[in-house]
């Protein structure tokens, strides 16, 4: 069975229906950390056929923050999106979703732990 989400940026210029999420995970890399502003972010992974950009403001803006992907954002309030691999690859951040207090958001993994900050790191099973 597949499962359909709806989410947006804070103004709701750029909205996305996204289809078989799958991956849910936390990142502490250092793209990601300056992409979200925090010192993890949360992801849920999809096929990029699979996300429908289909707000009034089309699809987001980008900014390419690797050899092999790009960051999504709204250019109007500058909300972060997401990450646009040049692959078949969408990842969107779980807080842009507007119901995301399922079971399916819960991270399975978490990448590059290695570079949370030792206080970050310290912490008891917060991530």
């Amino acid at each position: 069975m597949s499962q359909t989400l709806t989410g947006g940026c804070l103004c709701g210029n750029i909205r996305l229906t996204a289809v078989n999420p799958h991956s849910p995970h936390t990142c502490s890399c250092d793209i990601c950390q300056k992409h979200t502003g925090c010192q993890t972010a949360a992801w849920l992974e999809f096929s990029s056929a699979e996300v429908d950009w289909n707000g009034q403001g089309g699809k987001p803006a980008l900014y390419r923050s690797s050899a092999g992907s790009s960051r999504a954002f709204c250019p109007t309030c500058g909300s972060s999106l997401g990450a646009i691999d040049d692959g078949p690859l969408t990842a969107l951040l779980i807080g842009v979703f507007d119901h995301n207090n399922e079971a399916l958001f819960a991270p399975e993994y978490h990448a590059f732990e290695d570079m949370k900050p030792a206080w970050w790191q310290g912490c008891a099973d917060l991530s």
